[in-house]
């Protein structure tokens, strides 16, 4: 795995700015060079700030959304368009905006669906659906146990001020998974307490690993993240990318940190 990254930007604002264009980019180069790109998405007042941003950017339209496959890290186990749903906050930021293949946009299942609101259940049909897109793209990564998903591009992680991220919450069983990509949380400390979730191993599967935090309340986090802290106690430190892993950060979110931890990071 490799060393963290860290990008600083003035404010909020700035860092959903310059991360949607830095997204466009990464969407863009993958498009080109591969016919295809795959991202994970990310929900949290970070996550949809992105979104937003990248919505009202004029440089959207280079990308070919018809060839992007889209993908959650996490979801709150609700029913179908529940306004407190990642995707259902997607939709509404970005994605009712552009021409997606709905075939592309992998949701994960909610609470009303066919599996009678067993989210243990709804969680290995996520891990499924995963693992069948893996060998289809001929881009997949080994993930839990040598388990197939696909070889996402970039994936999205908000930081919450607890180090959590998906729905991966310090000492629960979830952060403690080896065995499978996708788990069903139950007893989340924040509500919803039922959601499902990627792994550690599946998120490690990404080729980039993008972790969004902003604001004073997320300096704490992110200076237990990148002190060295373990992954049961601290999970964002165990969120990293094959090729890269990427800290995007505002000045009160870094408020914590020395220095000299963010050089420039390259485009």
């Amino acid at each position: 795995m490799n060393t963290p990254q860290l990008v600083v930007h003035h404010d909020k604002e700035l860092m959903a700015q310059a991360a949607a264009a830095r997204l466009i980019t990464k969407i863009v180069d993958a498009q080109a060079s591969r016919g295809s790109a795959s991202v994970v998405l990310t929900g949290g007042r970070n996550g949809n700030g992105l979104l937003a941003a990248l919505s009202a950017a004029p440089a959207r339209d280079a990308i070919d959304w018809g060839r992007l496959d889209l993908w959650w890290g996490d979801e709150r186990f609700l029913p179908e368009g529940d306004p407190d749903r990642n995707v259902t906050q997607a939709r509404e930021a970005l994605l009712d905006a552009v021409p997606l293949d709905p075939k592309r946009v992998h949701a994960m299942p909610a609470s009303d669906g066919p599996w009678g609101g067993d989210v243990d259940a709804a969680a290995a049909a996520y891990a499924e659906e995963l693992a069948a897109a893996g060998p289809e793209t001929g881009h997949s990564a080994a993930g839990a146990a040598g388990a197939p998903v696909p070889s996402f591009d970039v994936l999205m992680l908000g930081v919450g001020p607890d180090t959590h991220v998906a729905s991966l919450f310090p000492e629960l069983p979830a952060v403690r998974e080896t065995e499978r990509t996708v788990v069903g949380v139950h007893g989340a400390p924040k509500p919803p307490p039922t959601r499902i979730s990627l792994t550690l191993p599946a998120i490690r599967a990404a080729r980039e690993v993008w972790l969004l935090a902003a604001g004073g309340d997320k300096a704490r986090a992110a200076a237990i993240a990148l002190s060295g802290a373990g992954e049961i106690q601290a999970p964002a430190a165990g969120a990293k990318g094959r090729a890269r892993t990427l800290w995007l950060l505002d000045d009160a979110a870094a408020s914590q940190l020395p220095r000299s931890l963010y050089p420039p990071a390259t485009p």
